[in-house]
């Protein structure tokens, strides 16, 4: 590969980078102090943006069709999406582009083919025969609103009925209507006196296709007789109607009515109907009418050769089961079975062994489409079992709250992962095979493993299997396990701060290589898990809590702050959870009855079994401080080789050591600064400034009290040995103020508390509220503007790390780096005890290094290069078992403080070798260390800024990827942040985009598209060319199952599938052309995707021809076979004949 100079680079930047920098950035470089040359392999042409796929459950589902011959099932959304499954791993998405609700769908069976209704009366033909399907044909109706079609078996007359009660015809395969129409006031003429309403129900009598059955939506049925032009017979009925289904023998049709009733007809006898059924009515006594229920809003009456028919309905509760849940009821012969559903019946759909609609439908299962689940109910065995759902349907169980996306993760990860997780599989499913198994996989491209992690409102973890662009759940967690749960509403002296889902997660951060997990939650409190295929029982759940103080001293802080005090070594080396008793309250705050020292939750004090998985190693809670809640957690890093979590909120920063269960550092984020705060921060009042949203504040003097777990500099507490009387007085006018404002403000923070909560947790019920997080927006959120920024600086970036701390290093050492809301980078050197014993019994020494780096806008994201611009991943153990005898144990423990590195030699150079990459919101930096100098900046945005930005590696190389608010995806190369791709892609419409947008390696990111879905997509080039490939296919070519046999009289007298000549019926020459203005015939974009679909499945299309041929050739032998048969059958018959004559020719009648 070429090597270049950065300098020619920097000479050489195109748009992006103004002049104005590209001076500042020559001028970082001092004459005597020159750059290394660094191989940047990646250039723009590695770049493309594209969607891959879409998982997870359609959101809003308004309509659903399955195609029994292809076995694969399609699902419409409220807003113009479309969701096709076949076998497990086969999904497809494709969107309509006017966004209406689909109203309907009606697969062309085994034509490789589906028809979508709208609402905005658009009809459209989409082509499925290809990986991306597409839209063929469209026709817009002008004049009338589209409510009902049918499209009958291997027919390509599309019936469409419209509001006002007509019935046009629509020809699929040229999408134009036929001049054929049934008007309303010729189907029902005399028979009613007012307008039928609109069309609800067609379809064709499965024995004779020449009589079209009308449904109208005021309750009146009409046989339509296509070849006469005529109605048959009118059947009306008082009760209005939802749905019409036949008996497959053609004789009878039923009907489903809004008081909850069935009304069973005979054709032949329109005057009542032969049956009346309220499947869920009480029968009142004396014969009267059982209670009306509610409306039956679909019915389906499908036949078996072997028993009773089954009858299945939704809806038709009786009106007194208030709070029950919806219901699909099951009747078959005298048994009647009402299964609950978790949430409403959008529709259902009766899946049957064949096409036809003229012969037994044996049905075999039913499809469930609720509001927010995909059920499918096995009919064929006892009790009716669901079937084990195996799509990715489950993503939003409880709402996803935050989202991280891991690729190239160890071999062995999913296997583990997967072992656990089956052992917390439902019992009680169906033994059969999911039976929607269409379509066949594509072929995988991608050899590496992909993990995707959501959190959840309910305090759950999941982790899936995102690999090759299909995904699976592999394990869930429940974080919400080790708190204490309330019985009942009076017993929440604690979770008041949050009123709904107190565990809701906020942050996760996960370690893929030793498998450390760390969570925040909304309550703020922090889980630390470790991994173990082990069983356990834990006696006592290892719990800290830490008083996260925020407070603004002097001015002038002295340099003392360089290396605060560190906890005696005895606390901090004892292993056991610290108590409650540690955090002394003041004497104030517990005169007040205010509450302090509390955690928002209650951890278990009983014994608590864990099953194999991720195991609860501690829990760390903030605590009240004098009635303020404390703040919510906004960053969160732990590291399994230095064995340390830290976590930051707008208060301060805390560190914590998870081996020896001891607080190491408890700073307010002004302390961090120690005598290098570039910002005045003097108090305003003698009461802080209290942030809006019920933000933690603790009042001025209680520093004085420090609890043992705080480090601070010896000279911020403001009670002195030597105060003065002027100071006495000043400290007693400042208590009596501060007790009056305590008072007065109780309340109000109390309620702020609450009401800031409900807005910062994000639920999906109020998905478009424009409240931008603080984690990002402070600048721009109306709650900070009363109140001083500087003093709300959170800590919004936390980065472990093996480098340079000061300038002055001449070798890496283990350190943490901060990055804070006003754009602050700060290094805090980490000094850790040697590993094995040692490790658990010495104190981990912590000191701020005075390393200051600034940035425009928050903090949001730092990596490490070293001299050859390799990312240096943060130092990690490799995982093992840590639930095993000690002896085993001992010779791991030696290996315990080796950190594991990409490139170990870069720690033994003595030159400038690495560089810091640091994102924040409004730009990114590359700074060179030790020496600390700005080697390359890029100003990524001026008006917007950015949501995500991570460090990313693709194609061997290392780029920074960035979303901005704005819908822009940019990549720049690393070191010298060259811009590679810029796509306007997708504005922040709302805050769950901004919550779980996320990229990963080699080239993919996700984001939540809806609360229900997970949309990927990739900024590859390479993947996006392979994309084709690795799509499923959708059509496969499979023979049309047989008709059934009807036998020579039925066929003759009876009708049947070659009794109507539709074309003759509907085509032009007979019924002329229709008119013009009617609707609008659209030609779709499917074309050129078609010719790329079919060239990309040029080896299906060969095998789909060769058994159309082999098909073809079978039939010509069979009736070449058939032919010959007839002939000597008619041979042998003439012979017959003739004999007899001769036999009986001259015998008179009365011989015979």
């Amino acid at each position: 590969m070429r090597k270049f100079n950065i300098r020619k680079v920097l000479d050489g930047l195109t748009a992006g980078s103004s002049s104005a920098s590209q001076q500042q950035q020559q001028q970082q470089h001092p004459p005597g102090n020159r750059e290394p040359e660094i191989q940047e392999t990646l250039q723009s042409e590695h770049f493309q943006l594209c969607k891959t796929v879409r998982h997870g459950f359609p959101y809003q589902p308004s309509a659903l069709a399955f195609d029994p011959v292809q076995k694969i099932l399609a699902v419409g959304t409220q807003t113009g999406a479309l969701r096709l499954f076949g076998r497990p791993g086969v999904e497809c998405y494709c969107q309509h582009d006017s966004g209406a609700a689909v109203i309907q769908l009606q697969f062309l069976i085994n034509e490789g083919a589906l028809v979508s209704a709208l609402a905005d009366d658009t009809l459209h033909l989409w082509n499925l025969r290809q990986k991306r399907p597409a839209i063929l044909h469209s026709l817009k109706f002008c004049r009338e609103r589209v409510t009902f079609c049918h499209l009958p078996f291997q027919s390509k007359w599309l019936y469409v009925g419209t509001e006002r009660g007509n019935i046009h015809i629509v020809n699929v395969e040229s999408f134009t209507l036929s001049g054929y129409v049934i008007m309303w006031n010729k189907a029902i003429e005399l028979s009613s006196k007012s307008h039928p309403g609109p069309v609800v129900h067609i379809s064709d009598n499965p024995m004779d296709e020449g009589k079209l059955l009308i449904g109208f939506e005021s309750g009146t049925v009409v046989l339509w007789d296509l070849k006469s032009k005529k109605a048959d017979y009118r059947y009306t009925y008082d009760e209005a109607i939802h749905s019409v289904a036949w008996h497959h023998e053609g004789k009878q049709f039923i009907c489903s009515h809004s008081d909850g009733t069935l009304t069973i007809w005979n054709v032949r006898s329109p005057a009542k109907p032969v049956q009346t059924i309220t499947p869920h009515g009480k029968q009142l006594k004396d014969g009267k009418k059982p209670e009306p229920c509610k409306p039956i809003l679909k019915v389906e009456f499908k036949t078996t050769r072997s028993g009773e028919p089954f009858i299945i309905l939704s809806g038709g509760l009786s009106y007194d089961t208030v709070g029950r849940r919806p219901c699909l009821t099951v009747m078959h012969g005298k048994s009647t079975a009402v299964l609950e559903m978790d949430y409403s019946i959008v529709d259902f759909l009766t899946l049957c062994e064949t096409p036809y609609p003229n012969d037994f439908q044996e049905p075999y299962a039913v499809v469930v489409l609720l509001e927010k689940d995909l059920v499918l109910i096995d009919l064929a065995q006892n009790g009716y079992p669901i079937f084990e759902n195996p799509y990715p349907l489950s993503i939003h169980e409880s709402p996803v709250t935050c989202c991280e996306y891991f690729a190239d993760c160890p071999v062995d990860l999913i296997p583990a992962l997967y072992s656990v997780g089956a052992r917390q599989k439902r019992q009680g499913y169906s033994k059969k095979e999911w039976p929607i198994n269409g379509g066949n996989w594509g072929l995988g491209a991608q050899s590496y493993s992909e993990i995707i992690i959501t959190g959840h409102a309910d305090g759950s973890i999941k982790f899936w299997d995102a690999s090759a662009i299909t995904l699976q759940v592999l394990y869930k967690l429940k974080t919400s396990k080790v708190f204490e749960k309330s019985r009942n509403k009076d017993e929440k002296p604690n979770t008041d701060i949050v009123d709904e889902d107190p565990y809701a997660i906020q942050i996760i951060s996960w370690c893929p290589e030793s498998r450390m997990l760390c969570i925040a939650g909304v309550s703020a409190h922090v889980i630390i898990y470790r991994f173990s295929k082990q069983e356990v029982i834990t006696e006592v759940i290892p719990m800290l809590e830490v008083r996260l103080l925020y407070e603004i001293s002097d001015v002038e802080t002295p340099e003392g702050e360089q290396a605060p005090p560190l906890p005696t070594p005895v606390g901090s080396a004892n292993p056991q959870p610290i108590p409650p008793q540690s955090h002394p309250s003041t004497s104030s705050s517990s005169s007040d009855g205010l509450r302090d020292n509390v955690p928002c939750l209650k951890v278990k004090s009983s014994p608590l079994k864990q099953s194999p998985g991720y195991q609860t190693e501690l829990v760390i809670q903030l605590v009240w401080v004098s009635g303020e809640p404390p703040q919510q957690i906004t960053s969160l890093a732990v590291n399994s080789s230095y064995g340390l979590v830290v976590f930051g909120n707008c208060n301060g920063i805390a560190m914590v050591d998870y081996l020896q269960k001891a607080v190491l550092l408890n700073l307010g984020t002004i302390e961090l600064y120690g005598s290098n705060d570039p910002y005045r921060r003097e108090p305003r009042s003698p009461r802080k400034s209290r942030q809006p949203s019920g933000a933690g504040l603790c009042d001025i003097s209680e520093g004085a009290v420090v609890p043992e777990d705080r480090c601070k500099s010896p000279t911020s507490g403001s009670s002195s040995p030597h105060n003065s009387d002027d100071e006495q007085k000043m400290n007693n006018f400042i208590e009596k103020v501060k007790i009056k404002s305590r008072k007065f403000s109780k309340m109000v923070a109390s309620d702020i508390a609450k009401m800031s909560r409900k807005l910062s947790l994000p639920t999906d019920l109020k998905p478009d509220l424009d409240v931008k997080d603080n984690s990002f927006s402070r600048s721009r959120s109306s709650s900070v503007t009363s109140i001083d920024k500087e003093s709300r600086e959170a800590i919004s970036a936390l980065h472990f790390c093996e480098t340079f701390t000061r300038k002055t290093d001449s070798a890496p050492s283990p350190c943490l780096w901060v990055g804070t809301t006003l754009g602050t980078v700060l290094v805090i050197a980490l000094n850790l005890p040697p590993g094995g014993e040692q490790r658990l019994l010495q104190p981990v020494i912590v000191s701020p290094s005075g390393t200051i780096l600034r940035l425009k806008g928050a903090i949001l994201r730092m990596a490490f290069l070293d001299s050859t611009g390799c990312l240096v991943p943060p130092a990690h153990e490799p995982w093992k078992e840590h639930n095993v005898p000690e002896e085993k144990d001992e010779k791991e423990k030696l290996k315990k403080r080796r950190p594991v590195s990409v490139s170990p030699s870069s720690s033994q150079e003595i030159s400038e070798n690495q560089y810091a990459v640091i994102c924040s919101e409004k730009q990114a930096k590359v700074i060179s260390l030790p020496s600390q100098n700005c080697a390359y900046k890029q100003n990524i945005t001026e008006t917007s800024f950015v949501l995500r930005g991570d460090i990313v590696s693709l194609s061997n190389g290392i780029c920074l990827a960035c979303f901005c608010a704005n819908g822009h995806i940019m990549t720049f190369s690393l070191p010298s942040l060259r811009p590679l791709l810029d796509v306007y892609y997708l504005p922040l419409t709302n805050m769950r985009i901004a919550r779980t947008f996320c990229f990963t390696n080699n080239g993919q990111a996700l984001y939540l598209v809806s609360p229900t879905e997970i949309q990927r997509l990739t900024y590859s080039q390479e993947t996006c060319e392979n994309l084709q490939e690795m799509l499923g296919e959708l059509f496969t070519p499979v023979e049309t199952p047989e008709a059934p046999n009807r036998g020579f009289f039925k066929g003759l007298f009876g009708g049947g599938a070659q009794s109507l000549d539709r074309e003759e019926l509907f085509g032009e020459s007979s019924s002329g052309k229709a008119s013009r203005s009617l609707a609008q015939h659209i030609p779709g974009p499917g074309g050129i995707e078609g010719v790329k679909g079919a060239a990309s499945g040029v080896v299906g299309e060969l095998a789909r021809a060769r058994l159309a041929l082999d098909e073809r050739g079978q039939k010509l032998s069979d009736l070449e076979e058939r032919t010959a048969a007839m002939l000597s059958s008619a041979d042998s018959f003439s012979k017959h004949a003739h004999e007899m004559m001769l036999k009986y020719k001259d015998k008179k009648w009365y011989q015979f």
